[in-house]
């Protein structure tokens, strides 16, 4: 029986908290927040925003799809080619635009250009992490939702608590420091991440990386905007905090879309590969695809909705059972390629974890080679575009 609206809930209620606090941002804002706009105002860039908007829209829709379409397939190749189209547009209206989206001429700084390329790697690395994370959990080892959901507390939780101690730690050191030092233990989760065994579904296994990931993030959020904003003049902090959260959710968005696509192929090729070597296998799944044309009437849906999964990729063969219990108490072996799938899925992803480890610690890297994170007024004065405080 269904108990009332419960009964028929789904992951589609999460929307609903989504709303609802929305809903209660825009009442505070309307009644609270105070207008923060220049004096002097300054005019919207249009062409600015929307050939920044359908370029990145066109860049990320390719790399999301393209694991799915394939890569070469003609509406991936139309997406890349739009997207470089628009982007090279944007330059273009860009440099001649008389109040700019984005001044362009602040990549002259070096300072500046490192922190960008820093922040795209870096938060793709972390969200490739965060990604891994969440498949290995739930899809992988069947964690429930809310057992996977005490994970996540580390990732968002350990910023609040820690940020009193960010701030010091921002206003006492060079904040290029305490920027490569979370990148280090963002990169340092990732390797540990790879090396727990997801045969151990206890989560006291990955406590130890979930707290790296956790305070690393919550260090390299801070400093990444305040490197950006310190390498610019103060009249060009809002550009630099604009730019730099493009850029970090840029990363964030390439993250699971290049991990996800890495890892299912690489789950793709095993399977398959295990099929091509082990005929036993190959005759077990062969049989398994054929039981919903000898099976009775009142179960050939279900049999033909577990193929379907089954057959679907690496992500619908791990979440069919093995085996199955009959009304009598018999245990009979069911889809062949759970266990094959369970150690490619955990093979992959580790694999992806390891990725994500490595750009972040690049990314580490190269905030060492930014420079010292001074203004470069000279390039700046130079330029027409340059907005005057």
């Amino acid at each position: 029986m269904h108990s009332g609206w419960a009964g028929n809930a789904n992951w589609r209620w999460a929307y609903v908290g989504v709303l609802v606090i929305a809903a209660v941002s825009a009442l505070l804002s309307l009644a609270i927040a105070r207008n923060s706009s220049s004096p002097q105002g300054r005019s919207l860039d249009w062409p600015g925003q929307i050939t920044s908007a359908l370029g990145l829209f066109a860049l990320l829709y390719a790399v999301i799809q393209g694991s799915e379409s394939g890569w070469g397939s003609p509406q991936i190749v139309i997406a890349f080619l739009a997207a470089a189209v628009l982007l090279a547009l944007f330059v273009f209206v860009e440099n001649r635009a008389e109040a700019p989206l984005l001044l362009l001429s602040v990549f002259k700084n070096r300072a500046f250009a490192v922190n960008s390329v820093v922040t795209v790697i870096g938060m793709f690395g972390f969200l490739a992490i965060m990604y891994s994370t969440s498949i290995r959990l739930t899809i992988i080892q069947g964690i429930s939702p809310l057992k996977a959901s005490v994970a996540y507390l580390f990732f968002g939780g350990i910023g609040l608590v820690q940020l009193p101690l960010t701030s010091k730690l921002l206003e006492r050191y060079n904040p290029r420091w305490v920027l490569f030092t979370g990148l280090v233990l963002i990169g340092a989760s990732g390797l540990w991440f790879a090396g727990v065994p997801t045969s151990d579904r206890t989560l006291t296994a990955i406590v130890g990386p979930l707290i790296l990931a956790g305070v690393g993030s919550a260090l390299a959020f801070a400093a990444i905007s305040a490197v950006a904003v310190n390498t610019l003049p103060n009249h060009l902090a809002g550009m630099a905090s604009g730019a730099t959260s493009t850029f970090r959710d840029l990363g964030f968005a390439l993250g699971p879309a290049i991990m996800g696509a890495v890892a299912l192929s690489q789950a793709a090729k095993e399977i398959a590969r295990n099929l091509t070597d082990n005929p036993g296998l190959s005759k077990a799944y062969a049989a398994f695809q054929a039981a919903p044309a000898h099976a009775p009437a009142d179960q050939k849906a279900q049999l033909e909705a577990a193929v379907h999964a089954v057959g679907s990729g690496p992500l619908g063969a791990n979440s069919v059972p093995g085996s199955i219990t009959s009304p009598d108490g018999q245990v009979i072996p069911f889809n062949p390629l759970k266990d094959v799938a369970f150690h490619a899925l955990s093979s992959s992803y580790s694999l992806a974890f390891v990725l994500g480890g490595v750009a972040a610690l690049v990314a580490a890297a190269l905030t060492l080679v930014g420079g010292p994170g001074g203004v470069d007024q000279a390039h700046l004065d130079d330029d027409p575009h340059t907005l005057d405080g």
